[in-house]
């Protein structure tokens, strides 16, 4: 009897420490799963934005106009520091040229040849990481797993040229979607430029680097936060929103042609040159609005408001005139004719005078 109960006392003592256990192990799980999901929020949020973006391209059939325009990012202007820093890769973060070299040795992400004029992302202009790499002078070894067929390099970060890479080519596609009725800007490619002194003293050399499809980056561009600016010191910006949104600063510097030639070539002077880069821009700009015929509600709220303005325009100066030309035609005729009413009057009496002498 005291075996038989000695029995069921130490079999409920077992159940108990199992369904304790259990009930840690349970809450203990419930709160890992908390956490991942906290900190995850963020990046599952920028990822949902990005297969949102990638989900909503259209193809160029379904465009009813187009325009490609080339742009020259200087680093050096403050709308363009988000793509050079940080100079060296801190908490996780890297800057642009970082991520794309570290791709590129890898054997993750194609690049194609520079071509001076023209760009053709096609297998025959593929560019070979490893010619580029002695072209620039930039450091390497055999990574592991290395063959012909799958060249991956390791490069240390002390040797990756960021700091001489202060500018970037980029390709905008400017774009009229016939469905959504809706214009929208898009990066095509962009191509780093590396600036290197040869000689002490003499100004910076400009090399383009290669070209890289922008649909070939954007996969690793959406996880990347960035600061976009100084006011804000929480990066919640990626770097696929900021070419997105054109949080860039760039110069025009060439647009598709049928000539294929450059501003430079088109406009020597750089006036010219000015003139033509910010009519471009303002086309651009209001092509959108230009596009659509307006309603009659427009038609008449704009007809009234040319009105209004005119006659605003009109009245003022006219009556500035008649106010100046009753002071410019009383006042300088009394005077005349008072000055010549004393000059004969005089006149006169002198020759009186001289007769009765």
């Amino acid at each position: 009897m005291k075996r038989y109960l000695l029995n069921i006392v130490l079999s409920g003592v077992i159940a108990l420490v199992s369904v304790t256990a259990s009930a840690q192990q349970s809450s203990s799980s419930g709160v890992m799963r908390r956490s991942d999901s906290s900190t995850s929020t963020k990046k599952s949020a920028v990822s949902d934005r990005a297969r949102q973006r990638m989900s909503s391209e259209t193809s160029d059939a379904d465009l009813a106009w187009m325009k490609v325009i080339y742009r020259s990012l200087d680093l050096n202007e403050p709308e363009n520091a988000a793509l050079y820093f940080p100079e060296q890769s801190v908490d996780g973060q890297e800057n642009l040229f970082r991520i794309i070299m570290r791709l590129l040795a890898a054997d993750e992400m194609p690049a194609y040849e520079y071509l001076d004029g023209r760009e053709i992302f096609t297998d025959e202009y593929r560019l070979k990481v490893r010619d580029m790499l002695d072209r620039f002078h930039i450091y390497y070894t055999n990574g592991k797993g290395y063959s012909e067929k799958h060249p991956v390099f390791n490069i240390e970060e002390s040797d990756i040229p960021t700091t001489e890479v202060l500018g970037y080519y980029i390709i905008e596609r400017w774009e009229f979607d016939r469905t959504e009725g809706r214009m929208r800007t898009r990066v095509e490619a962009l191509c780093p430029v590396l600036h290197r002194t040869e000689e002490f003293g003499q100004e910076a050399v400009k090399y383009p680097m290669f070209w890289i499809k922008y649909s070939d980056l954007r996969p690793n561009l959406t996880s990347q936060l960035i600061f976009t600016d100084d006011d804000n010191n929480l990066p919640q910006s990626t770097y696929d929103d900021y070419f997105n949104l054109g949080l860039y600063k760039g110069e025009i510097y060439k647009t598709r042609n049928l000539r294929n030639k450059s501003m430079a070539q088109l406009y020597p002077d750089p006036d010219e040159r000015k003139h033509a880069q910010d009519s471009i821009e303002k086309r651009l700009t209001s092509f959108e609005k230009d596009i659509w015929v307006p309603s009659l509600d427009e038609l008449e709220k704009s007809k009234a408001k040319n009105v209004a303005e005119n006659d605003s325009v009109t009245q003022a100066p006219k009556k500035r005139k008649s106010s100046s030309g009753r002071v410019s035609s009383r006042r300088p005729s009394k005077k005349v004719k008072q000055a010549s009413s004393t000059r004969s009057s005089q006149s006169a009496t002198r020759s009186v005078r001289n007769r009765k002498k």
